[in-house]
Formats: C-alpha cells, sequence, structure tokens
C-alpha cells in the first residue's frame, strides 16, 4: 500500500473501491443537505468540510440541497444564512436545490406504491400507532388499517391531498415489517396532514412527504453517488435502501445510479450544545441576542465573534474523519484561530482596565509619535505612528507595590520597558481615602539600550480612544452541558459568559471597520463587532493569547483516593511538565500535537526565562524537547521578555534542524 493510499480517510477509501470496481469518475457526485430550521453551528462544519472536500479532490459537483419537509419549523431566513454562511467558508456548490422541487415526484411514486402493495393509509392516533410499534426488544403490532383495499387508500390518500380531512386522521405507511428488529423499519410513516404554509411552494401543498422517505429520493434523483451523514443515521440506511431499491423499480431508465449511504461521526464539542432546537430556545428565551451572538457555537455567531474561514478549515482538518463518536476539545479550535490570526492579525495597543502613570521627568506640553511594527510575522504589515506624552494608561494588573524577584511587570523601585517607547521606573503612587492607588509617578530613561526583563503596552491618555469591549466566556460551566438528562441545560450556563468594559485605544484604531481584526498586546485577538459606529467602537474578544479557562474550569469532584494524584500532579514545577511533553511530542498525531501546545503556552507562563535557557542546550536527539522548548519560549517573547544572544542562537539553530516541526515553529518566532 502506497503513502499516499495509506493517507486516505476510510471515505476515501469506499470511493477509491467503488472507481476500481468500476465507477466511473465522472459519475462521482455530493451533496450537503440542510434542513432550514436553523443557522448552520460548528457541528455542521465537518459534515460540509467532508462533502465540499470530496467535491475538490475529486473535481466532483457538490449539490447544497435544502432538506425543506416540514414548513412549521422552516423559513427563508434560514436558507439565506445557511447559503452564506457556506459560502464564507470558502466552499461552491454546483446546484442549489430543494426537497420541496421533487414533491410531486415523491407524490406520484407514493401512488405507486399505494398500487403496488408497498404503503397504506393509518387512521389511528398516534398514541395507538406508537404503542404498536413495540419497543427494542418487543415486536410491533399490525395496524388494523394494513389491510385496506388499494382503492380505499388512493381514495384516501388523494383525498388527504385534497385537504379533505383535518390534521392529525390519517397518515400514510410504508408497509414494511412491524416485527422487524429494526424499528425505524416498522411500517414508517412516509405522509402526515400540515396545513402549514411553506416558504417556497406557499399553500400548495398541505400533506407533507416524512424525512426519510423525501431525503434518500432526493439523493436518488439527483443521482448522489455517495451519500454521506452522521453516525446517528445508521440505523436509517436500512430504510434509506429499502425505499430507494423500491422506487428504482419506477425510474431506472431515467435514475440508473443508486446511491450508498455511509456514515461518519458527527462533530462533538466539549462545552459546548449542537442541537439546534435546544440552540432556538436560547435564542427564544433572549439569553443571547440572537443566532449570531458570539457566545452561540453557530458560524454566524463565530463569524462574529472573529474566527476565520481558515481557522475553522483547519479545525475540521485535525479533527479528521473517524467512524466512532467522540469530543473534541473547545481548546483546539481556539487554538487554530490563534494560529491564523497571529499570522495576519496587526499588534495594535489597547489598556482594558486602566491605571494612570505620570511620568514626572517628561515635559508636561512634549508629545512624540514613535515607530511601532505592525506585525513581526508579516514584514509587508510595515509600520505606524503611535503617540507618547507625560501621562499614559497601563493595565493595573502590571503594577505591585512590592513583589518577588520573579515578577518582572512594574514594581516600586523596579523598571520596565514601554513598548515601541521608553523604560521607566516607579517611584511612588498616589491613593484616594480608601487606600486604592490612583496614579503611578514614574521617571524615564530615553537609554533604552538597557536590559530589563518586562514590556508592558500603553496608550497616551490624551490621545486614547474609548472603545466597548465584549470579552467571551464559554456559554456553559459544564464540559458536557447535554450529559445529565435529568437536567435542563439551561441550569448550566455560564452567567458570567459575557463581560462589558470600557477600553482606551491607540488612536490608530479611531477609523477601523467593521469586520477588522487586531491583536491588542499582551491580551489577546479582537474584532470589530457589527455594532461598531464611528461614535462609538466595539470589539468582540475572539480568543486570548493563552488558554485561560484551564486554570478555573470546574474540577471534577472525585473520592480522595482519586483525588491525591491529580493534587500531586498539580504541585510539580510547570517545566518539568513541559519537559515531558516534550518528550512524546513528536510521536503524537497532529491533533494530539495541537492539544499538547496549547498545555504547553499554558505552562510556559509560570516559567521563568532562567529556568527555561538550559533547556537551549537538549540534545539534537531530543527534538521533543527543544520543540516544547521553544513553543514555551514564544509565551515568554509575547509576554515581554527581551531577546538576547542565547535566544537568537536557539532559534537559529532549530531553523536548521532536520525536524521539519521544530523547523516550523522556529520560522514562526
Amino acid at each position: 500500500m502506497s503513502e499516499e493510499t495509506k493517507a486516505l480517510n476510510f471515505i476515501e477509501h469506499i470511493i477509491e473501491e467503488d472507481l476500481a470496481s468500476g465507477l466511473a469518475k465522472d459519475k462521482l457526485r455530493f451533496r450537503f443537505p440542510p434542513e432550514p430550521n436553523g443557522y448552520l453551528h460548528i457541528g455542521h462544519t465537518k459534515a460540509i468540510g467532508i462533502s465540499f472536500g470530496l467535491g475538490e479532490t475529486y473535481n466532483a459537483p457538490v449539490n447544497l440541497r435544502f432538506d425543506d419537509t416540514n414548513p412549521s419549523k422552516e423559513e427563508q431566513e434560514y436558507v439565506d444564512a445557511i447559503k452564506k454562511d457556506i459560502a464564507w467558508l470558502g466552499y461552491q456548490w454546483e446546484n442549489e436545490l430543494y426537497s420541496s422541487d421533487y414533491f410531486q415526484k415523491l407524490y406520484d411514486w407514493a401512488i405507486q406504491m399505494i398500487k403496488d402493495g408497498k404503503a397504506y393509509v393509518d387512521s389511528q392516533t398516534s398514541e395507538a400507532i406508537a404503542e404498536q410499534k413495540g419497543t427494542p426488544t418487543q415486536v410491533g403490532k399490525n395496524s388494523p388499517y394494513r389491510d385496506r383495499s388499494i382503492e380505499e387508500n388512493l381514495d384516501l390518500f388523494t383525498r388527504m391531498k385534497a385537504g379533505e380531512f383535518p390534521a392529525g386522521t390519517h397518515i400514510l405507511r410504508a408497509k414494511i415489517d412491524m416485527e422487524s428488529p429494526n424499528m425505524l423499519m416498522r411500517d414508517p410513516m412516509m405522509y402526515r396532514i400540515m396545513f402549514e404554509h411553506h416558504h417556497r411552494t406557499g399553500n400548495d401543498w398541505c400533506i407533507y412527504p416524512m424525512y426519510d422517505w423525501t431525503h434518500g429520493e432526493s439523493d436518488y434523483i439527483e443521482q448522489i453517488s455517495h451519500s454521506l451523514c452522521s453516525l446517528e443515521f445508521k440505523p436509517h440506511r436500512d430504510l434509506y435502501d429499502w425505499f430507494k431499491e423500491n422506487v428504482h423499480a419506477y425510474a431506472k431508465d431515467e435514475f440508473p445510479m443508486m446511491p450508498k449511504q455511509r456514515e461518519f461521526a458527527r462533530l462533538n464539542l466539549s462545552y459546548t450544545i449542537m442541537s439546534k432546537r435546544k440552540l432556538l430556545r436560547l435564542v427564544e428565551d433572549k439569553f443571547v441576542s440572537g443566532w449570531d451572538d458570539p457566545r452561540m457555537p453557530t458560524i454566524s455567531g463565530l463569524r462574529r465573534r472573529g474566527y476565520t474561514p481558515n481557522s475553522i478549515r483547519q479545525f475540521i482538518k485535525k479533527v479528521g474523519v473517524a467512524k466512532r463518536e467522540n469530543v473534541i476539545d473547545v481548546s483546539l479550535l481556539e487554538f487554530c484561530i490563534r494560529e491564523d490570526l497571529n499570522k495576519s492579525a496587526n499588534r495594535v495597543m489597547a489598556v482594558l482596565d486602566p491605571i494612570k502613570v505620570v511620568i514626572t521627568n517628561y515635559p508636561e506640553d512634549k508629545e512624540e509619535w514613535l515607530d511601532a511594527e505592525n506585525n513581526q510575522e508579516d514584514a509587508a504589515a510595515g509600520f505606524r505612528k503611535v503617540p507618547f506624552s507625560r501621562e499614559i494608561y497601563i493595565e493595573k494588573d502590571d503594577f505591585k507595590e512590592e513583589a518577588g524577584s520573579k515578577y518582572f511587570r512594574l514594581k516600586l523601585g523596579g523598571e520596565v520597558r514601554l513598548k515601541n517607547a521608553y523604560i521607566i521606573k516607579a517611584n511612588s503612587v498616589v491613593k484616594d481615602e480608601n487606600g486604592e492607588i490612583t496614579e503611578i509617578h514614574c521617571t524615564y530613561d530615553e537609554d533604552t539600550s538597557k536590559k530589563v526583563k518586562g514590556t508592558l503596552h500603553w496608550v497616551s491618555i490624551k490621545h486614547a480612544i474609548e472603545a466597548e469591549i465584549r470579552e467571551y466566556d464559554r456559554l456553559f460551566m459544564h464540559e458536557s452541558p447535554d450529559s445529565d438528562k435529568d437536567k435542563d441545560f439551561m441550569e448550566l450556563l455560564n452567567p458570567k459568559s459575557l463581560t462589558v468594559k470600557t477600553a482606551y485605544l491607540e488612536p490608530s484604531l479611531a477609523d477601523v471597520k467593521v469586520g477588522e481584526q487586531f491583536q491588542f498586546q499582551r491580551l489577546g485577538y479582537f474584532n470589530v463587532d457589527n455594532d461598531s459606529k464611528a461614535e462609538k467602537l466595539v470589539f468582540n474578544k475572539t480568543v486570548g493569547l493563552r488558554d485561560s479557562w484551564e486554570k478555573i474550569k470546574p474540577k471534577p469532584q472525585n473520592n480522595q483516593t482519586q483525588n491525591k494524584p491529580q493534587q500531586q500532579q498539580q504541585k510539580r514545577p510547570a517545566l518539568s511538565v513541559i519537559q515531558q511533553l516534550g518528550k512524546k511530542y513528536t510521536n503524537l498525531p497532529e491533533e494530539k500535537q495541537a492539544k499538547s501546545k496549547v498545555e504547553i503556552q499554558t505552562l510556559a507562563n509560570d516559567v521563568a526565562y532562567d529556568d527555561l535557557e538550559p533547556l537551549f542546550g537538549t540534545a539534537v536527539k531530543k527534538a521533543g524537547t527543544r520543540i516544547a522548548t521553544l513553543i514555551a519560549l514564544k509565551v515568554l517573547l509575547k509576554n515581554g521578555l527581551e531577546r538576547n544572544e542565547a535566544i537568537n542562537e536557539f532559534i537559529e539553530k532549530a531553523k536548521e534542524d532536520k525536524n521539519e516541526v521544530l523547523v516550523a515553529e522556529a520560522l514562526d518566532v
């Protein structure tokens, strides 16, 4: 088996086998078939990526087909949103189709099935039908109407279509096997009466086909070669095939190819709800502002929060195509957006929790416009000017009156570098009547060649512009909000999922446009929200520079014996854990490498440079440890560590290494 063949996922293997068995390549055709009853969410991106990805791989058409069989829950708004989301992700569909396009043909085929004795009209109540269906361990019972004559069934069904009967009085059922071990095969419903206005067909129909009947036959009409769906539809495959095989007898000349249904594991994400019904409840109960609220896992919500199409596509690529259900940690999605924005987002300065700094030896009437690099990852991004003056804001957390030797931010008697500006020394503070610090008095030094360990971001007070900042946290406090069937998922909502602040920004941001993205240095990535206006800027926090949730998320409640090893592990020095992660790093698959990288980045915030530097001399054969060291070093550099000769030498040596992962990390510094 070639390396290329080994790299195929199981769906691609199926397609390759079909091609080898005689299926013509020009007969390959795929589809993405959403129901227009809600907005697409992150879970749908896997199905989108698989179907459209196969289309790109095999240069085959992909239909976008809306399975619009339930007008009581479907709206044109959802159709428009779905089209917008798929296009935004960068995919193009061959044909825009609707199951409602096939209502007449489906009805004609249903008539034919009645004539062939394969369908009948049942006039029982829904409760009676449910009771007769049996259980997974008990066979069902035939309906008393199962043996109605063909003539009576045809008469009732045509009158159902004509609107002669109230909803709920009759249904059309397929006549299959009430003793089948697969309960879906126990005479499933094909049509029900619904007096609902359809968003495309208006009031032309008052009977609507059921999903299982419509979905498979729509695939058949469109001559889809491979019908790909998530694992919950695996039990439906028997019914899919039964309908398809019976209809094939009516239309084999017009539609010669029968589709093949295959299932893959759907995407489950931690701290996330994937049910459109439950997401709708969040909207209707106004816990969120709408389907595009940046806390929502919808594609429109992720877009508004600042996620990029590339980050989502990379996430789907890392998740891969699997046959078994699993839960992906949301930190992997956050890792992907960090990686993407790190390359593209310009760096700017903003202070979210300000404290005033007065530089006492800087002239009161003086101001300077200093050069600031826009993005060290992109040489073409160039520079901008930032103003400097006597009074500036820094973050409150960046100052302590007293601090230990490993505190590299500002403290009384200590020095720090102001990003793109001077070195300042804190000499005294001013406090209010409650003892709260209101001002820090500093002196500045024009000699910027001095070596200091800390670098802070800042903004000039007289030039600063105000903006509303919306910071987001997990929407749910529980890692698996759907896991407890006895508890309403709404009880698990995080009451602190949104925090609104007033921030002070450098003036270069005065003319930003909706959707623009920036890295607020040392704070995270932010984008301009839809609500933003020239007179009132609004930014959404897309993601922090590191995963802060790991430090605060609730720990599982175990007994004391189970807790003991965990407590011992927590006491281990961060650097020791980083080294351990590095030893295994090169042997991990890509998805687990990404998770380890996130963990190393988090741990690096608790590592001092003096402790990390000895690892620069790690043996060449220990590539994993050197990769982990470099990942940690990049965090320290982002947090304000100044480069020195040892750092530059370590990075340059890594760029020349034989290990591709290490080289990639080094080139990304």
